[in-house]
């Protein structure tokens, strides 16, 4: 019996897995602070019928050791998570960055499916995203593959609008991080209008064609288009999921993908970028849906069988 887990930063899920595509749920509990407590936790959560465990995390794992970035999870951040759990439960681990899973539930059961190279790209409170091929993920040195939110890419003036290069979590300026997210569509709307709103204000007002937010779209779907069109050339992805926050607005995907295929090398009559399918079947409870909570159950039978 294969378990799968979903960690963040407040909540751990688990759902058992007994064949690929199946779940059904194990419980949840709260995140901890403390590591003993994390493995507590899980060890709480699994079924006497368990046999490994595959967890999807809110971090990276490089894997050469298998440490985690976790900077938002003090439990894990710095520590080899699979090795560790291990030890504790005696079981075999596989875990893996939240983004990675979501991209190869996509690339196996979601939009993706019947697509060789599939990119997912995560738009939630930042900017992430994974890489799947031939249905299996590319890990990368470090751990870091698909991850197309860092490194100092913006263009300065996006349709003639001053914007700066502003200060990322990654300690560089101008990454797509700053502004691709909720988080960044708000920071880019106070600089263009010198007015405070939510991301979720600023999409109703860009439906009903209210000038400033209607600039900040603009602005926003320019600074995101010409990156993203770039990795899909380099990647020669055929599909692009968008999961998180801002992909529930299917008309800001729409121009997302309108605004990429303009840039794209490949001519694509039809979408690139579509939302993330929402739920699969098998499921036993609403809210199990969720593709880093699939994608680990799926990862973890590719690699234990």
């Amino acid at each position: 019996m294969l378990v799968a887990f979903d960690i963040g930063g407040s909540r751990i899920r688990a759902a058992c897995a007994p064949a690929p595509g199946r779940l059904t749920p194990c419980g949840e509990a709260p995140m901890p602070v403390t590591f003993p407590d994390f493995a507590t936790a899980v060890a709480g959560l699994l079924p006497k019928a368990a046999s490994a465990v595959a967890i999807s995390i809110a971090g990276v794992v490089d894997p050469a050791d298998g440490r985690l970035v976790a900077a938002n999870l003090p439990a894990v951040n710095g520590r080899a998570v699979g090795a560790d759990l291990r030890q504790v439960l005696g079981l075999p681990v596989w875990i893996g960055n939240d983004a990675d899973c979501f991209t190869l539930a996509e690339a196996l059961e979601g939009v993706g499916r019947g697509h060789r190279n599939v990119f997912g790209v995560i738009l939630g409170s930042g900017v992430g995203g994974g890489l799947v091929i031939d249905g299996r993920l590319v890990a990368g040195a470090g751990g870091f593959a698909g991850e197309w939110g860092h490194g100092p890419v913006l263009d300065q003036r996006p349709l003639g609008r001053d914007v700066p290069h502003f200060a990322c979590g990654c300690g560089q300026r101008g990454c797509i991080d700053t502004v691709g997210g909720a988080r960044g569509i708000e920071r880019l709307h106070r600089h263009l209008s010198g007015r405070t709103a939510t991301s979720l204000q600023i999409l109703a007002g860009w439906h009903e064609g209210e000038p400033a937010a209607r600039e900040t779209v603009e602005v926003w779907l320019d600074l995101l288009a010409g990156p993203l069109a770039m990795v899909l050339n380099v990647v020669g992805a055929s599909v692009v999921p968008v999961g998180g926050g801002l992909a529930n607005d299917h008309a800001l995907v729409a121009a997302l993908d309108l605004a990429v295929r303009r840039r794209v090398l490949r001519p694509a009559p039809a979408a690139l970028l579509l939302p993330a399918a929402q739920a699969k079947p098998g499921l036993a409870k609403p809210g199990l849906a969720e593709p880093g909570l699939a994608g680990a159950a799926l990862a973890g039978w590719q690699a234990f069988g």
